[in-house]
């Protein structure tokens, strides 16, 4: 893991990006806005810069071919998006004290309506806290922000979703959707 932190700090310190806060050993940790190919990138070099190895779900598709074994050994997990509590469950069972989940909740590089409700699924069924990670374009920042423990009341907590990610744009601030879910409309 050693080399990993040296790398990423190496990598931020090259690129001059700024890196604020502090990476949680345990926890689902959202990683937003989510408008580039380069997010994964950067959500392990947030991750590795402070020691913490994350594993992050990924379309399965992208696990076909060559670069199925790169994501494996960076900590990707192959989602069926048909089934995704199967892998999830898997995951889950398997975890110890240091895991650390990353999930990219708009689900999409490209500007959406809605955010998906997993990372509060998840939170919610595993007791795990919910910590927010971000990437900033037009500041060159990432990093981590606040950590907090769903309270079940899907609108508050995504109050303080919104909260955080308000001034947040991404590596291309076009393609940021809005922190809003679909669930809290049907009330």
């Amino acid at each position: 893991m050693f080399l990993r932190t040296r790398l990423a700090r190496t990598l931020l310190r090259v690129t001059r990006w700024k890196l604020v806060g502090s990476v949680p050993q345990r926890g689902i940790l959202v990683g937003a806005p989510h408008t580039s190919n380069w997010d994964f990138i950067a959500m392990l070099a947030i991750a590795w810069s402070s020691g913490v190895q994350p594993q992050v779900l990924v379309k399965e598709s992208f696990f076909r071919g060559p670069l199925g074994p790169v994501l494996r050994a960076l900590g990707g997990i192959p989602l069926d998006r048909a089934n995704p509590g199967d892998a999830i469950r898997a995951m889950l069972a398997g975890a110890d004290d240091s895991f650390l989940l990353c999930i990219a909740a708009e689900g999409t590089r490209s500007k959406g309506e809605f955010w998906k409700p997993g990372f509060l699924r998840i939170a919610q069924q595993t007791g795990l806290p919910v910590s927010m990670g971000f990437v900033d374009g037009p500041t060159r920042t990432m990093g981590m922000g606040s950590t907090f423990v769903p309270s079940g009341d899907v609108v508050a907590d995504m109050d303080v979703v919104r909260a955080f990610y308000a001034d947040k744009r991404g590596f291309r601030p076009e393609n940021r959707t809005e922190p809003r879910l679909r669930e809290e409309s049907q009330g």
